[in-house]
């Protein structure tokens, strides 16, 4: 699944991960490969990239917006930093 993360100053990540779990409005959720389409929106708190299996990344992230479309997951948010 392709996941881009962006901020309206700059774009925070881009690549291939295994998922990505979310802070929901309604509590964390996690998207993997061929998810449903989806656009939720988010409140700050902490997002977890799954690189893969056993490697994760994580962000800190202020409200915004996730669309999940054709195996591609784009994460819009007011501000982002790596946790």
């Amino acid at each position: 699944m392709n996941l881009e993360i962006l901020t309206p100053e700059r774009k925070i990540f881009s690549g291939d991960v295994y998922g990505v779990q979310l802070p929901g409005i309604d509590g964390m959720f996690e998207v993997l490969e061929k998810h449903a389409p989806i656009v939720s929106a988010l409140k700050a708190g902490k997002l977890k990239i799954l690189k893969d299996k056993n490697s994760n990344t994580f962000y800190a992230i202020q409200s915004g917006f996730v669309e999940v479309l054709n195996n591609r997951a784009t994460v819009l948010v007011e501000g982002a930093k790596e946790a």
